[in-house]
């Protein structure tokens, strides 16, 4: 459909004698009109940003909501504020569809302005993008049969042929850059729409290393049974950051993930990459975001260039979301690329690692000493960071070490010792 976006973007440049550019609601950018003016304050900040990396600051996207552009139903007049980066002032056409904002055409405002009955013409053209972004939303949800198919069925022909029939569906979409997102847990029934999605349903979550849900995950009708099922959303990729898409559809079916910032304390336990400091969605980092009802969280995959890779991207995706779950604080999103050894362990650990050595600390009895552990390992054995991080005494911290020492039967001073117990601790955390 961009062709097709293109050319009424193209057709209200004219009819108003000025370039227009249209964005989604969420103000990603979707098609520009040709811009061939000498009025340098014609590219201001704002829109040379959005031009350049497809989409808007959070800051200034409630700028312009500020002027009532998501409720309106005709043209709006924002003047310009040359402190915000705006040089010019802006008319946003609202592009709506039965009621409901689609996105908005915007246009670079100039005196005289455009008169009503251009303005009105206009408007008739934002109606016909409205219905054109309605209807790819729709087929977004209306791909759910055919996305749920890849990702449950078994490896093999039958893995091919679902596929070849996601491929099909999705026409000419299909062919580019994609992103796996699990929201997991996912109570009900999928949303009927995910921005930039091009597909949505809900699936069985697996375990780890499962090639089919265990037993109990599916109903009599083959969906997910309650208690057990993850949401999966196929986000198409465009743009100067690939995953922002991913991470605006998360943001949306998990508002609170909205905004989130660092993942807490250099190498605490859980850290994706201890000692490293705290991490950043924006940069592919596993962030808490606060606690989602019932502590949902998120993983988002690698981009993946063509559909058959679709499978290994899920299965990248919920190992993502449970390491999210797996960080002492709820509510995170953790990127595959981000997750540290937890990648590892979701490919070789089907469950927590029942080793004679760690059994007992790993169990009820011992949790403290078990957090003092892994700190003091996430901590590269480093005594000062990891007693600060605990907010122990140093000498507290040689005591509780010795009696890890004692339960485990294991050696801290030798690294073999070590691995074994780090990789126990990150398997039980990952497997709840």
């Amino acid at each position: 459909m961009k062709g097709d976006y293109q050319d009424l973007v193209d057709e209200i440049s004219a009819l108003l004698g000025a370039p227009a550019t249209l964005e989604n609601r969420d103000f990603r950018l979707i098609a520009f009109g040709a811009h061939d003016s000498d009025d340098d304050l014609a590219m201001d900040p704002v829109r040379t940003r959005s031009i350049l990396t497809r989409q808007s600051t959070a800051a200034v996207r409630s700028w312009f909501e500020g002027f009532g552009i998501a409720r309106a139903t005709g043209p709006v007049r924002i003047p310009a504020a040359p402190d915000a980066g705006v040089f010019r002032g802006r008319i946003c056409l609202p592009v709506r569809y039965r009621g409901i904002v689609q996105g908005y055409v915007w246009l670079l405002d100039q005196d005289p302005g455009p008169d009503a009955e251009a303005l009105a013409a206009a408007m008739e053209v934002a109606q016909r993008i409205g219905l054109l972004l309605a209807e790819e939303a729709r087929a977004g949800a209306d791909l759910s049969r055919e996305f749920r198919a890849v990702l449950t069925a078994g490896r093999g022909w039958q893995q091919d042929m679902a596929v070849a029939a996601l491929r099909v569906a999705l026409g000419p979409g299909g062919d580019g850059p994609h992103a796996a997102v699990c929201v997991s847990p996912w109570p009900g029934e999928a949303p009927a729409s995910v921005p930039g999605a091009a597909a949505v349903c809900v699936v069985p979550g697996r375990r780890a290393g499962e090639e089919e849900p265990g037993p109990g995950a599916r109903g009599q009708d083959g969906t997910a049974a309650p208690g057990r099922q993850v949401l999966a959303v196929l986000v198409r990729l465009r743009g100067a950051d690939p995953l922002a898409p991913a991470m605006t559809a998360i943001s949306r079916l998990m508002p609170r993930a909205a905004g989130a910032a660092g993942a807490g304390s250099p190498g605490g336990p859980g850290s994706a990459d201890p000692g490293k400091g705290a991490a950043r969605v924006s940069a592919a980092g596993v962030s808490p975001v606060g606690a989602p009802p019932g502590g949902m969280t998120a993983g988002v995959s690698d981009p993946v260039r063509a559909l058959p890779g679709l499978p290994a991207a899920w299965r990248q995706a919920e190992s993502a979301a449970r390491a999210a779950a797996a960080r002492p604080r709820p509510g995170a999103v953790a990127q595959w690329s981000a997750i540290g050894p937890y990648r590892m362990l979701a490919a070789v650990a089907q469950e927590a690692l029942d080793d004679p050595a760690t059994r007992a600390l790993l169990g009820p009895a011992h949790p403290e000493l078990a957090r003092t552990a892994e700190v003091f390992l996430d901590c590269a054995g480093q005594a000062g960071r990891a007693a600060a991080a605990l907010g122990i005494h140093r000498q507290t911290l040689y005591y509780r070490l010795a009696r890890v020492e004692q339960l485990t039967g294991l050696d801290l001073d030798e690294g073999e010792d070590r691995l074994l117990l780090h990789m126990s601790l990150k398997a039980a955390r990952l497997h709840g």
